[in-house]
């Protein structure tokens, strides 16, 4: 991408954490509001407890997670690439393109009832401050079962975002109707 489409790109969003839009919902205590992550994205180490699985078998499991944060959606989880079984993966044509991440390119997943497409992603060079999740892989829920400290994830609304929604967020989230010029 030449460098005034990037710029376009990143500069197209409304809300960009400084100030909680009136239409977001305000945190409880120990509760987190996406409308207070910041964008460009943060990105925060997590110690807890993460696992992946495909129907009934575990493909990624680590307590060294990378929680992506950004204005209006809930996190991304990314992992090690030592905490994923990458025999139980498979090189997709898919690629899509970040503003603030780069490039993506995406894996099918075998999991106990066959091959799932598309399940998880990956930033191979991303620069800047993403170059903290490099080659790390991140999940989609709605497609595979992914857990944080025994509780398992509610996936972000619509087919292109990959948050994982927990009882900690509040939102409302990017992706649910209505919700693209966010």
């Amino acid at each position: 991408m030449n460098p005034q489409d990037l710029e376009r790109a990143r500069n197209v969003w409304t809300y960009r954490g400084q100030q909680r839009p009136p239409f977001a919902v305000n945190p409880a205590e120990g509760q987190e509001s996406v409308w207070d992550y910041p964008r460009p994205p943060a990105y925060v180490p997590d110690p807890r407890r993460v696992e992946v699985s495909a129907g009934e078998q575990r493909i990624a499991h680590t307590e060294r997670a990378i929680r992506v944060l950004e204005t209006g959606s809930p996190p991304a989880f990314y992992l090690p690439p030592e905490a994923v079984d990458q025999t139980r993966l498979r090189p997709s044509a898919r690629r899509t393109f970040c503003e603030w991440k780069g490039e993506a390119e995406y894996f099918d997943v075998e999991g106990s009832a066959g091959w799932i497409s598309n399940a998880l992603w990956r930033y191979p060079q991303p620069e800047g401050e993403a170059s903290a999740i490099a080659g790390w892989f991140a999940a989609y829920p709605s497609l595979l079962r992914c857990v944080v400290s025994g509780e398992t994830v509610r996936a972000q609304a619509g087919g292109f975002y990959g948050g994982w929604i927990t009882d900690e967020l509040v939102g409302p989230f990017k992706g649910e109707p209505g919700t693209g010029h966010w």
